[in-house]
């Protein structure tokens, strides 16, 4: 069931109202539900099975995942982190210790000399989700031409991270609109519903 809802508009106010439930939450509560959910996102088999994680550097009110990423390293993985370029997301390596540079939109991001990977997993930050795996992002749609081009080869697996506070009952979706494969929040993993 595609939801035919023209929907810039709509999706900017489902954004606001999201964001504003995300922005009220204590800091001690986020830092309680991050904790709680990389505790989750380690425990995924196919997490766990990944060479490459893309993650993200979180800013403002963002699940904060720098202790996952530590996490991540620390059994072995290597983590790519989305550099925003003029032709869309460049996922690239980046390393305990690499120094990140600022990017647009408050970003912090690996430099241009990081390698870059297309990454089979990949811990995807939203602004708002809905049970069917539909998320809202910022708005530019930097992730879902991400992953349009890295499905291209072999559907890679995308797991969105939020809070329980940021669901809604509906995303308005599009054909372009790629669902994710799941959502880690301090509540537990939800496994999509589908369209």
């Amino acid at each position: 069931m595609t939801i035919d809802a023209s929907p810039d508009s709509s999706k900017a106010t489902l954004r606001k109202a999201a964001l504003a439930r995300r922005d009220g939450l204590t800091v001690e509560a986020r830092n309680a539900a991050s904790r709680r959910i990389a505790e989750i996102v380690l425990s995924l088999p196919d997490i766990a099975r990944a060479e490459v994680v893309s993650a993200y550097w979180p800013i403002r009110s963002e699940v904060d995942v720098r202790p996952l990423i530590a996490a991540l390293r620390a059994r072995g993985q290597a983590v790519a982190l989305p550099q925003v370029t003029p032709d869309g997301l460049v996922f690239r390596l980046a390393a305990e210790g690499d120094a990140l540079s600022h990017g647009g939109f408050g970003l912090s991001e690996p430099g241009p000399d990081a390698p870059a990977v297309d990454p089979r997993a990949l811990l995807v930050p939203l602004a708002a989700f809905d049970r069917r795996g539909h998320r809202i992002g910022y708005g530019k749609g930097y992730y879902d031409r991400a992953l349009a081009r890295l499905d291209a080869r072999e559907r890679a697996l995308a797991i969105g991270i939020a809070f329980s506070a940021q669901e809604i009952p509906v995303v308005p979706d599009g054909p372009y609109d790629r669902a994710l494969d799941g959502i880690v929040t301090e509540a537990g993993l939800i496994h999509p519903t589908g369209d």
